[in-house]
């Protein structure tokens, strides 16, 4: 998995009005734990974030922080519930030697049976949580729909990664073909006119 270097400053515990005053310099609050570490508080820019923030990829983010570097994930973002604004950040320090989970997007492939068919694709999850050593973590999970057929649905339960273990619930679905309405009318029409 392709890694992220964010640049941070450590600061020290701090009330809503002083939250507030770095939010106002450009500043995100940011907060790191994990084993083996103490909490850490630390700002960074805003600007840098969205490149971690704003894409749909996964990273692994290497913190420098006042000088020290700290390998993890993020956690969680806290966003402004109007503007596109990222009020806080916790991340989770990780260990190369130890599972890491995190969400991991799809690369979905090939052309399924059911559209071939006549069907529509419909794509459900965008992602899957996955559990796994960082050297095994992809930047990417592969699918390949093909043998999707017509009003049939893939779920996580479905998926097999190397040297990973998915965390999404097993039920979550990842895509299906829809009959659409133009073939539900001819197959009416057709039923009809067997009848006739």
């Amino acid at each position: 998995m392709k890694h992220f270097t964010l640049n941070g400053e450590i600061r020290a515990k701090g009330n809503k009005a002083v939250l507030k005053a770095f939010r106002r310099q450009g500043l995100v609050p940011c907060n790191l734990y994990g084993q083996g570490i103490d909490n850490i508080l630390f700002t960074v820019n805003e600007k840098e974030l969205k490149g971690l923030s704003h894409t749909p990829a996964s990273y692994i983010v290497d913190l420098n922080l006042s000088g020290k570097t700290y390998t993890a994930v993020v956690h969680e973002y806290q966003w402004h519930p109007v503007e596109d604004t990222c009020l806080h950040v916790d991340f989770l320090a990780v260990d190369e030697k130890k599972p890491i989970v995190i969400s991991v997007p799809l690369s979905i492939s090939g052309h399924p049976k059911g559209v071939q068919a006549g069907g529509k694709f419909v794509q459900s999850a965008r992602s899957l949580k996955v559990c796994g050593l960082m050297k095994n973590l992809p930047d990417l999970l592969p699918v390949d729909v093909t043998p999707l057929e017509l009003d049939k649905r893939m779920v996580a339960g479905d998926l097999k990664f190397e040297g990973l273990q998915i965390v999404s619930d097993k039920n979550t679905i990842i895509c299906s073909v829809k009959t659409t309405r133009a073939m539900q009318q001819a197959a009416q029409e057709a039923a009809k006119a067997a009848q006739e």
